[in-house]
C-alpha cells in the first residue's frame, strides 16, 4: 500500500451540510517514535498503550460553500475560545491532507475542541487532537463515498491523522497500536497504525497509568522542532536500531506477561527519549528537578515493595506511572502519600488502557 492508496476516486453523493462529534483518546508510547522524514514518516516504528480518560472531544461543523474558492475556509474554538494558534497548525494539516481529501475547498467549517486534560504539556494532545479531526473529516468522506469499508475508514482516519501528528495514527483503535513498519510485526506500516496483532499475556489487560503533572505549562521546545534534531544526532542510527529490537523484546513479553522485562525496557525508552533531548545539537531539557525525584521515588518504592509499577515519559516533564490492576490500591496509595507532593498544584489524572476513539 503507498499514499496514492488514499486518494478517492470521484465522490458518488452528495452532502450539503452537518456536523460530527468524535472524542478521541491520548497514547503513550512505550516505544517511542523520534525522528521524522518525509511527510510525516517515522524513522523508527513505535508502540503505544491508548489511554482511556485524557481525550479531546471535537465537534465539526461543515457547510457547502455557495460559491466556490481555492482556500481552507474553518473557524477554531478551544474550550469555547477562538484559537489562531491552532488555526496555523490546522492551516497546515488541511495542505497536507487536501489531495487525500479533496472536498476540504468545497465546505466552511467550524472546529470546536476541548481536552480533559492539560494542552501541549507532553500528554501527546496533539495525538489526540488531531486524531479526533481525522475522525471527522473521515466521516464526512465515508458519506460522499459508496463503498468505503470499515476497514477503509479506520485506515483513512489513521493515515489523516499522521498528517497533522504522527502520534496521532496511534489514538484511533487501541488498546495496544504499532506504527512505523517493523519487520517482526505482520501487517505495520509507516502510513498508519495497526492493532497489535499477537496475543496478550492477561497481566497486560486494563493496565493502569496515573499521568503526574509535574509541569502543566506549555513545552519550551515543540515536538516538531526535536523530531527534526534527529537528523544530524551523532546517535540517530543506533537510536533507530534500539526501537526495533525494544519491540522484538516486547512481543515475547506481552506474549508471556514478563513484567520485569517490560519495566527494563519501558523504563529505557523514557530515559533513551529524553538522552536524545540533551545531547543533540542544540540541546535542550524537558525534564524538571520534580520529574527526577518522582523517578527516584518510584525505584526506591519498587525495591522496598516487589511492587510492577514503572515509569514513562513522552517529550515533557509529566511522568506516566504504569502499573497492573491488581496493584492498584497500593499504588495509588503511594502516590498519594510521597509523589503527589511533586505535582504541580497537587494535580494528576488516574488513567487506564482505553480501546480507541468513539463517535458522539
Amino acid at each position: 500500500m503507498t499514499e496514492a492508496s488514499f486518494i478517492p476516486k470521484n465522490y458518488s453523493n452528495s452532502l450539503k451540510e452537518g456536523n460530527i462529534t468524535w472524542q478521541s483518546p491520548s497514547n503513550i508510547a512505550l516505544v517511542k517514535y523520534w525522528g521524522k522524514h518525509g511527510e510525516q514518516l517515522p524513522l523508527n516504528p513505535s508502540i503505544s498503550f491508548t489511554l482511556d480518560a485524557s481525550k479531546t472531544i471535537t465537534e465539526l461543523k461543515f457547510q457547502l460553500k455557495e460559491d466556490p474558492s481555492n482556500i481552507f475556509d474553518f473557524e477554531v474554538y478551544f474550550d469555547g475560545n477562538k484559537s489562531e494558534d491552532f488555526r496555523s497548525k490546522i492551516e497546515i494539516f488541511f495542505d497536507r491532507a487536501e489531495i487525500y481529501l479533496p472536498f476540504l475547498k468545497k465546505y466552511r467549517f467550524e472546529i470546536h475542541t476541548s481536552n480533559t486534560f492539560p494542552h501541549s504539556s507532553g500528554i501527546a494532545s496533539s495525538a489526540s487532537g488531531m486524531s479526533a479531526l481525522a475522525l471527522c473529516l473521515t466521516s464526512i468522506e465515508k458519506q460522499l463515498l459508496s463503498d468505503s469499508t470499515d476497514k477503509d475508514f479506520i485506515e483513512k482516519a489513521s493515515f489523516i491523522a499522521r498528517l497533522g501528528s504522527g502520534s496521532a495514527c496511534r489514538s484511533i483503535e487501541g488498546d495496544l497500536i504499532v506504527w512505523g513498519k517493523h519487520s517482526n510485526i505482520e501487517g505495520s506500516s509507516d502510513l498508519f497504525g495497526i492493532k497489535y496483532p499477537y496475543r496478550v499475556h492477561k497481566t497486560f489487560k486494563n493496565y493502569q497509568d496515573t499521568i503526574l503533572l509535574v509541569d502543566r505549562s506549555e513545552k519550551r521546545v515543540s515536538s516538531t522542532v526535536g523530531h527534526n534534531l534527529m537528523n544530524n544526532h551523532p546517535f540517530a542510527k543506533a537510536r533507530f536500531q534500539q526501537a526495533n529490537d525494544n519491540i522484538s523484546k516486547l512481543k515475547n513479553v506481552f506474549k508471556t506477561g514478563d513484567l520485569k522485562s517490560f519495566i527494563a525496557i519501558v523504563e529505557n525508552e523514557a530515559l533513551t527519549l529524553h538522552g536524545l533531548m540533551m545531547s543533540s545539537m542544540p540541546n535542550f531539557i524537558l525534564m524538571k528537578p520534580n520529574t527526577l525525584k518522582i523517578i527516584s521515588g518510584i525505584r526506591k518504592f519498587r525495591r522496598e515493595t516487589g511492587s510492577n509499577l514503572c515509569f514513562t515519559l513522552d517529550a515533557g516533564a509529566n511522568v506516566h506511572v504504569l502499573y497492573p490492576t491488581i496493584e492498584k490500591d497500593a499504588v495509588l496509595k503511594f502516590i498519594k502519600n510521597e509523589l503527589v507532593a511533586y505535582c504541580q498544584d497537587g494535580q494528576y489524572i488516574c488513567d487506564r488502557i482505553g480501546y480507541g476513539a468513539k463517535k458522539m
